[in-house]
């Protein structure tokens, strides 16, 4: 065990000891788990109370350490593992799975065995309607870009088209999915030469202004799943 992450335990073990002393169960997850932390990461805490009638988070800083608190009941959790899972992005199921436990309850081992297996099941499959919702999105956002011609707005629409073009690629091939750098993450995780790609496309155009490298790879994922879609959507009809 790292000299950082034992100093983090013990940061994170104060704060169970002094802010949450009654709470059932308590988890520490995120960057310093994972062997990941930088300057500026915070202490991502999962607090099992089974008294509290509704989950909530709070942030503070404790001993120099910002620190991000998610207090739910047993109960709650689930609650949100069906959420995560809904939505194809597995926020809780990855912070239980990973978490360092600081103080032990036998609900522990429930929520962490069921957070390991959802993550290995991946998530629900994308629908038909689904899937040609994304397809229809991500292209007029790709028409879009195309056609931008002034940089701030192009700088913009590249923005959003790095993210819902990953996403659509990790959902339709049937991968969960993230937020953030957990986005650019999932993708590398299942397929580092596709992250690769997408990394030197959008270099190509934040740094030098040139669109074709994003136009090829995001026409690429669109026909891995039927190709472009405009003719013929319809949506609340």
């Amino acid at each position: 065990m790292s000299d950082r992450l034992q100093e983090a335990l013990l940061a994170a073990r104060a704060v169970i000891a002094t802010r949450y002393p009654n709470c059932d169960a308590a988890v520490l997850a995120g960057s310093f788990v994972r062997g990941q932390a930088t300057a500026t990461s915070d202490l991502d805490l999962v607090i099992i109370d089974e008294t509290v009638p509704s989950s909530y988070r709070e942030s503070f800083i404790a001993d120099g350490y910002p620190v991000e608190a998610f207090i739910h009941s047993s109960t709650t959790v689930l609650a949100f593992f069906q959420q995560d899972k809904k939505r194809g992005r597995p926020s809780m199921q990855r912070m239980m799975a990973e978490g360092t436990i600081l103080r032990d309850h036998p609900v522990l081992t429930t929520l962490k065995h069921q957070a390991e297996t959802e993550l290995l099941a991946g998530p629900p499959v994308f629908s038909a309607n689904e899937a040609n919702l994304a397809r229809y999105f991500l292209t007029d956002l790709l028409d879009d870009f195309i056609g931008v011609t002034d940089r701030t707005e192009g700088l913009g629409i590249a923005a959003r088209l790095l993210e819902q073009a990953t996403q659509f690629y990790l959902r339709a091939n049937g991968h969960w999915t993230g937020q953030g750098k957990w986005l650019i993450r999932s993708l590398a995780a299942v397929d580092p030469s596709e992250a690769d790609q997408l990394t030197t496309a959008f270099e190509d155009y934040f740094r030098l202004d040139q669109k074709q490298a994003v136009i090829r790879l995001v026409e690429r994922w669109l026909e891995q799943h039927g190709g472009r879609y405009f003719d013929g959507f319809s949506i609340g009809k």
